[in-house]
């Protein structure tokens, strides 16, 4: 039945991560470069551990962009007003009176690769799940652990979310007041859970290429093959097709510009710059993860200070160019705008890489508060958002400065949505037990390998 299907999503979905995708390891099996489309070798129980690990750092990176946003020095005096396009205050809900800049250079260093990583993260195991379900039931698994997650938040938990942004500007807080206003406005804003249609998206497109042509997973890890001990291969590879997809777009759209259709919203300068992250790790899943340069034991692990260092140069040089820019970037030369463009795709490509490097190398213990957070990391990810929020509103008036803020909302935000994640998930096991007895699923290296 439909219900007791959702019921049974629902509660393997609490066990995912960000959009539900870091599955438990696995990918075909290669031979002399190739992949068997057969057999599906599991990940080596190292792998497993660093993935689990790796997952609970994104969720609490989330979680603390999210926290620190109201304190950005680069903010404006005063809140964003809620009625008057371009609506800015979807991205920047709440404005505070206290500033630090070096928030702005961690969101900025989180805006230049996170979302990235987190597409790469979830494309790495999409054929693993292909392979093993199919096209027509892994389609159907993506939507009720993806699109239904996505209809229930920004259905539900959006509106109550920016309430509190609403509160900040408005001349009649009341929830009637309120609504009226939300309902007028031309969108319907989704908050984070972009990310959930964008990734359901990607993966329709890859279960559609899985059967109407199943031979470009081969083709592509063939590509990845030759990257196996070359990890400059993989870079200079991923920064020219980023800056083909991202550069042309960002020029014409500007980088930040969002559009709007209803609940859906994208990034107009990074679709396809996400969708070749997802293909990159699409088709080092094809190819194997244990046997690509993601490997525990490949040259990413031994040498990831040489990529952090990299990334930070990189990053330096498109924060540099980038501020040129400033404030108003169709305003600013034809010239600075072209630079700060192509200076992206590097930036993105090794805040990426090293980010999968220091996980390979430093991630590699387990331990019981890491799997707890991985194993809750979506429900993290679909509930913080209302907590972060009212937390920041609740500290308007009070004197902390903004660090001491931004890591109040952190921890506490990060504990409710914890707390929450864990008793949704196991109020929906509780259902599901008493309907079908089916066992729950723990943390990425808890799982069968």
């Amino acid at each position: 039945m439909p219900a007791r299907r959702a019921l049974e999503a629902l509660a393997s979905a609490k066990q995912r991560p960000l959009p539900g995708e870091l599955e438990p390891g696995g990918s075909p099996s290669v031979g002399s470069g190739e992949i068997n489309p057969g057999p599906v070798l599991p990940m080596n129980p190292g792998a497993n551990v660093t993935f689990s690990n790796l997952r609970a750092v994104v969720i609490l990176i989330v979680v603390a962009f999210h926290s620190a946003l109201p304190y950005l020095a680069s903010q404006p005096p005063h809140p964003f007003a809620f009625d008057a396009p371009p609506y800015r205050w979807i991205a920047f809900p709440i404005i505070d009176r206290e500033r630090w800049f070096g928030l702005d250079l961690f969101c900025a260093w989180q805006d230049v690769s996170l979302m990235s990583l987190m597409f790469l993260l979830a494309g790495l195991f999409t054929p693993h799940g292909l392979i093993r379900k199919g096209a027509a039931a892994y389609l159907a698994e993506r939507w009720w652990r993806i699109g239904l997650p996505f209809v229930l938040a920004v259905a539900l938990l959006s509106p109550v979310a920016y309430y509190s942004s609403y509160l900040t500007t408005a001349t009649d807080p009341s929830p009637a007041a309120f609504w009226q206003h939300w309902r007028a406005l031309p969108m319907w804003p989704a908050g984070p859970q972009w990310f959930l249609w964008q990734l359901l998206l990607l993966s329709g497109l890859a279960a559609a290429l899985h059967e109407l042509m199943p031979s470009w997973p081969r083709a592509a890890s063939l590509i990845v093959a030759r990257c196996d001990d070359r990890p400059l291969l993989f870079f200079a590879g991923l920064t020219i097709l980023s800056a083909l997809a991202y550069v042309p777009l960002a020029m014409i759209f500007t980088p930040w510009e969002w559009t709007f259709f209803g609940p859906l919203s994208f990034q107009l300068s990074r679709p396809l710059h996400y969708l070749l992250y997802f293909s990159a790790g699409f088709a080092i899943g094809s190819y194997g993860c244990d046997r690509s340069i993601f490997r525990i034991d490949g040259p990413l692990a031994r040498h990831w200070p040489t990529w952090v260092a990299a990334a930070c140069a990189c990053f330096a040089l498109w924060g540099g160019l980038t501020s040129l820019t400033m404030p108003d970037w169709n305003a600013s030369p034809p010239a600075y705008r072209l630079a700060a463009a192509f200076a992206f795709p590097p930036a993105c490509a090794t805040g990426v890489i090293a980010f999968v490097a220091s996980s390979l190398a430093l991630l590699r213990r387990r331990s019981a508060l890491a799997d707890s957070l991985s194993t809750n990391a979506y429900g993290i990810y679909l509930t913080h958002y209302p907590f972060v929020l009212w937390l920041q509103y609740a500290l308007l008036g009070t004197r902390l400065n903004a660090v001491a803020k931004a890591a109040f909302v952190l921890i506490v935000a990060l504990a409710l949505s914890w707390a929450a994640s864990g008793f949704l998930a196991a109020g929906v096991r509780l259902l599901v037990h008493r309907h079908s007895g089916l066992p729950g699923k723990g943390a990425i290296s808890d799982q069968p390998r």
